[in-house]
């Protein structure tokens, strides 16, 4: 078997990055408000913003004196962290982060402390602009932006509105691995990140010296003399950021840090490498080895020219066995789109069995529960298939944040309904032929509970059946996929109502649930809400409807009694 080739895009996407301009509109907007905070007000140790209305974004740019920043986060407390169960109820605005599968997550103190400071006078109507919203901070000011497009993510739904873009120069890491793992496990989030920092910068390595527990979450675009690279592997990032840091006794200037990154903005769509890094590797290395050895030259690990304290070889081979771990975790991420067509496929095998069974007057979930045919068979692999997708389905929704889970539910919320309501009589098939009973408290699959649930919490319009519905009602499916269970439970009552061996209080019970059963049916049918197919004469539904008629008498009269006179006409909308 032929082994895929893995390659390095790091380069590609740093070339990609800087080409753009979004990367100079947010550089200038920091420096345009460092100019005139600094000749109106001076150095202060609070975080300044400012709103920048461009013709093609909307910026909203954080400040913060470098001085300050590289004093606050390294002063007593500066690594200090926040939980979410300590934010829960005095600032709920982060919850939402949390997940079944990741309950907890904390935050940089100073850099929340510096974000609620300000978070009353923040505007609020950002995600209302149709425009693309572009957040940039430099130091702690990049922190605090951080956090600010955070506490966005709840409100924006990336189906419909364009993804903010949070773009940060020189700053400290903000969460722990709790808070990596909720961003980086949702490409819509992580990519919503881009860090820039220098190798000159101490500030963004300055938590990572003090404590392992700071990690690193979306894009790093790490820049060196020699040129830039991306990286998005998490302890890649932890890794190179220290491997790289030139230590020089020059960038302990913060002011003159802060200013390089005005340098490097400005002359990286211009840089080349040209040191000549082909001697590191020859024809026989790995695409993959090859393209992180120039990676590395680029953010200035160039190999031979390396301290004693660093070896390369060994950050090399890190690097090129997290990327080959990356690339797995991207594969194995659950995307319901690659297995789409294989869906429609199954579904519409569904679809031609649910014909063959009307066209033998029985109905699909009939002849499915008395195995008329062969093809009652051959449906169980279709059935099984689609099975396994929803259910994988329905659980990534439910273990995500609740705004990437409601996005993915709205977005595949008609296939699940069409799923459940052609399935889910087969499931209940199943287990009322095993003898069993009370299908719907005791035998239900999470899954479609959980679809059905999402269906009752969007919105649709009430009101008498309309004529579309009417005019439509011979090929729908019955909105209620529970309908045959209610059948088989209505099929169990009438044998306790009549049989020799029933208690008078089992007798009573199974008259009421008959009763309740009726009225449930006739809202169904006066709704349209059915399948026509129910009321085929060998449907377990006649047979219940049969069974029903010779218990109450000819005499019994009801609103059911009445319409089941003219059933016939349902099937055409005349009823």
């Amino acid at each position: 078997m032929t082994q895929t080739q893995l390659f390095s895009s790091g380069l590609e996407l740093a070339n990609f990055v800087v080409s753009l301009d979004v990367l100079h509109d947010a550089w200038t907007a920091i420096w345009n408000l460092y100019t005139e905070i600094s000749q109106n007000e001076g150095p202060s140790s609070l975080v300044k913003f400012k709103v920048f209305e461009r013709t093609n974004c909307t910026i909203i740019a954080f400040f913060a004196w470098p001085a300050n920043s590289k004093d606050y986060v390294q002063g007593n407390g500066g690594g200090d962290f926040v939980s979410s169960s300590t934010l829960k109820k005095s600032f709920p605005f982060f919850n939402f982060l949390c997940t079944k599968d990741n309950p907890e997550f904390s935050i940089n103190k100073p850099a929340l402390e510096l974000f609620t400071s300000i978070f009353d006078v923040l505007p609020k109507s950002v995600m209302a602009n149709s425009k693309p919203l572009i957040i940039t901070g430099n130091s702690l000011g990049g922190s605090v932006a951080s956090v600010f497009t955070l506490s966005l993510l709840e409100k924006f739904n990336f189906l419909t509105t364009k993804r903010p873009l949070c773009i940060t120069f020189g700053s400290p890491l903000i969460g722990d691995e709790g808070l990596q793992e909720a961003i980086s496990k949702y490409a819509a989030w992580s990519s919503c990140f881009l860090h820039v920092v220098s190798d000159q910068d101490p500030v963004p390595r300055v938590l990572i010296s003090q404590t392992v527990v700071y990690k690193p979450f979306g894009t790093f675009l790490l820049c060196s003399k020699l040129g830039c690279s991306c990286f998005e592997d998490p302890s890649t990032i932890l890794e190179l950021l220290m491997a790289t840091y030139s230590g020089t006794p020059e960038n302990q200037d913060p002011n003159l840090v802060f200013e390089s990154y005005g340098t490097f903005v400005k002359d990286l769509n211009r840089k080349v490498i040209f040191m000549d890094t082909t001697e590191s590797f020859d024809c026989t290395t790995p695409p993959l080895r090859a393209g992180i050895i120039t990676q590395l030259a680029a953010i200035g690990l160039v190999p031979q020219q390396q301290p004693h304290n660093i070896d390369i070889n060994t950050i090399i081979t890190k690097t090129a066995n997290q990327e080959k771990k990356l690339a797995l975790f991207k594969k194995q991420v659950f995307d319901p789109s690659t297995q789409l067509n294989q869906v429609k496929i199954h579904m519409a095998n569904l679809e031609w069995y649910k014909k063959v069974a009307k066209d033998n007057k029985i109905g699909y979930y009939d002849s499915y529960k008395n195995v008329s045919h062969t093809s009652d068979l051959d449906v169980v692999k279709d059935m099984k298939i689609l099975t396994c997708y929803w259910e994988e389905l329905v659980n990534e929704a439910e273990k995500r944040p609740q705004t990437v889970g409601a996005s993915l539910r709205t977005r595949w919320l008609f296939g699940g309904t069409n799923y459940r309501r052609m399935i889910e009589p087969l499931e209940i098939a199943d287990y009322y032929k095993a003898g069993k009973q009370d299908y719907i408290n005791q035998g239900r699959p999470k899954h479609y509970i959980k679809l059905e649930q999402w269906l009752n919490e969007t919105p649709k319009p009430v009101g008498v059946p309309n004529e579309s519905m009417k005019q439509n009602v011979a090929s729908i499916l019955t909105e209620d996929s529970c309908f045959w269970a209610h059948v088989e439970e209505a099929l169990i009552s009438c044998k306790l109502l009549t049989g020799t061996g029933s208690s008078e209080m089992e007798k009573q019970s199974s008259r009421d649930s008959l009763f309740e059963f009726e009225n449930y049916v006739y809202g169904l049918i006066k709704n349209y809400a059915v399948s026509p197919e129910i009321f085929l004469q060998r449907s377990s539904f006649m047979q219940w409807w049969r069974e029903y008629e010779k218990i109450m008498g000819t005499s019994y009269s009801s609103d059911l009694t009445k319409l089941m006179k003219d059933y016939d006409k349902y099937a055409t909308g005349s009823l």
